[in-house]
């Protein structure tokens, strides 16, 4: 299903970028046609006016396509805040400083929602600084 919407909301996308790149930007539509009512289809207004009722249906669309992603995805997830996923305070941040200088582990991906992790090893101790010549 996520599919089948997603395909609908690109070709309406590309069929809206399309319309509105046929319509002027002073508001007389393309332009062309030459006299007759304002029935006519082919006249500046009848197209402008065409122009006009594509262009709001195709952001109608957009917009109800865009909602029903966002809902659809939000309700196949987990409900979760970045704040769970946040380091708690006093704890280094993944990629630290020991990630800087090309040591350490890899940082451990967070627990999921309401799961615990085991207790860490202990690091091991660090390499003693090699002495500098001044």
């Amino acid at each position: 299903m996520h599919t089948v919407i997603l395909v609908i909301h690109l070709i309406v996308t590309v069929a809206l970028i399309g319309v509105i790149m046929l319509q002027r930007s002073e508001g007389g539509a393309l332009g062309i046609g030459g006299g007759g009512g304002a029935g006519n289809l082919f006249s500046a207004r009848g197209v402008g006016n065409a122009l006009t009722r594509a262009t709001a249906f195709l952001a109608v669309a957009f917009f109800i396509t865009s909602i029903t992603l966002t809902l659809m995805v939000t309700r196949s997830q987990p409900a979760g805040s970045v704040f769970d996923q946040a380091p708690a305070q006093g704890q280094a941040a993944p990629g630290g400083a020991a990630a800087a200088r090309g040591g350490g582990a890899p940082p451990i991906p967070p627990a999921p929602h309401g799961a615990t992790r085991p207790p860490a090893a202990p690091a091991a101790p660090a390499a003693p600084a090699a002495p500098t010549n001044q």
